[in-house]
């Protein structure tokens, strides 16, 4: 039994941080499925504050990679494959790139430079169609890849450009966004092991946050039935806004502590 739970609790994080890890897990993976967008953010921020600095994102992208999995398996009859096509050609040039270039960087040129897209998408000018096609597509990818190896939580921009991409369809929303942050997450375990991050000390706490994560899905999802187009495109919006001004504000504070 003491061995069981030493798996699930890594050393040096006392219980009670694991049990809330677990239930922000559930609870963000539902607000996901429901709202389309913000889980993500609010898991990174949680993690940020409980877990060792080196640990938020390589267990964050872990995690994601197993809540977004779950809910493009349940979602996937309303999945736009023909999206996906070059979006992942799109990822795998990205993780390339972030193996390659995996150094610091400004935060806060990065923050501002998100946020700014995110607010674009969400208010600007109806977006060409040739940027949300197949060249687009895979440009898109690679410029969310490479950045969410050195910011974590670039979901936000992928949302806003799926979005546009479905042109409002919530349900196909969720579900390629899922799809396309499946294939975004996958290859981080990759980069982090070869930047010398020890997985297997996390994967119990991992493997509790993902079964948790399952549950909130199917929740959310129930939710997201209930919801009109209409609706959640106006949650949806608002939901991408709040967090752009939160990338804003982070990348303000981070300036000025230079």
């Amino acid at each position: 039994m003491e061995a069981v739970l030493e798996w699930f609790v890594p050393a040096g994080l006392p219980v009670w941080a694991v049990l809330v890890l677990i239930a922000m897990a559930a609870l963000t993976s539902a607000m996901t499925a429901a709202l389309g967008i913000g889980g993500g953010v609010l898991l990174l921020a949680i993690l940020s504050m409980l877990l060792p600095a080196a640990a938020v994102i390589p267990l964050h992208g872990l995690v994601q990679l197993g809540s977004n999995a779950n809910r493009a398996v349940f979602t996937a009859p309303h999945i736009r494959w023909s999206s996906l096509y070059w979006f992942a050609p799109g990822v795998l040039v990205g993780a390339l790139l972030a193996s390659v270039l995996l150094i610091e960087l400004p935060s806060w040129l990065l923050q501002l430079s998100i946020a700014g897209f995110i607010l674009l998408l969400c208010w600007g000018p109806p977006v060409p169609q040739v940027a949300t096609r197949a060249l687009g597509t895979f440009v898109a990818a690679i410029i969310t890849t490479l950045l969410s190896h050195f910011v974590g939580a670039t979901g936000p921009l992928v949302a806003a450009f799926i979005k546009r991409q479905q042109q409002g369809d919530r349900q196909a929303t969720v579900a390629t966004f899922a799809a396309a942050m499946t294939l975004q997450h996958a290859p981080k375990a990759l980069v982090y092991s070869a930047a010398g991050f020890v997985f297997h000390e996390w994967l119990g706490l991992a493997l509790a946050m993902v079964l948790a994560g399952v549950v909130g899905t199917k929740l959310g999802l129930k939710v997201l039935l209930k919801t009109s187009d209409q609706r959640f495109a106006q949650i949806f919006n608002i939901l991408l806004t709040l967090l752009a001004l939160r990338l804003i504000w982070q990348a303000l504070n981070s300036w000025s502590a230079l």
